[in-house]
């Protein structure tokens, strides 16, 4: 599946051909993805990726996410997913990450856009989180400027880099999606 964003930008669902420039998208990053994602120390190698991506693709087969790469000019520049999708309570969380150098250009606040308007229109969901560490300013800008209501601190909630990071749980309803201007 591809969704197209604008003339730039494409979501990819993840799949296999995508292991090499996901590694290489991270390797380029490493030292700044580190710092809030737990599992960038685990991605060593091409094959890491594939055996991850083959998680991906069963659990897409299980209903329990859809992740897709991002594309900017045919480069992958990062991910983001619908992840612990759960259709019986129609919910799901949106994580992301994107590479450095494209930082700042309004990215990932489209993709985030275009991936909520896929999980409440296409999924049905009723409820959509985001989390992000209470240090990670960036990453919170999204759901705020989205419309995301902080519902609170989750407090020592992911383990990274050894140390316990503190997370603010973001979450948008499907009324208030279809009610606002977006």
């Amino acid at each position: 599946m591809t969704i197209t964003i604008d003339e730039h930008i494409k979501l990819e669902q993840t799949a296999q051909k995508h292991a090499e420039g996901l590694f290489v998208a991270l390797n380029a990053n490493r030292a700044h993805l580190s710092v809030f994602l737990p599992w960038v120390e685990n991605m060593q190698s091409v094959d890491d990726f594939r055996i991850y991506i083959r998680n991906c693709e069963s659990m897409y087969m299980e209903q329990q996410e859809i992740s897709f790469v991002i594309l900017l000019d045919g480069e992958i520049v990062g991910r983001i997913g619908l992840h612990h999708l759960d259709l019986n309570n129609r919910n799901a969380a949106i994580g992301y990450w994107l590479s450095k150098h494209v930082e700042g250009n309004g990215i990932m606040t489209r993709c985030c856009k275009t991936l909520i308007n896929y999980g409440f229109g296409e999924l049905g969901l009723q409820r959509i989180e985001i989390k992000a560490a209470t240090a990670n300013l960036k990453s919170q800008a999204i759901p705020v400027k989205l419309g995301f209501k902080e519902e609170g601190i989750l407090r020592q909630a992911e383990l990274v880099g050894g140390k316990f990071l503190d997370l603010i749980l973001f979450a948008m309803v499907r009324d208030e999606w279809l009610n606002s201007v977006k």
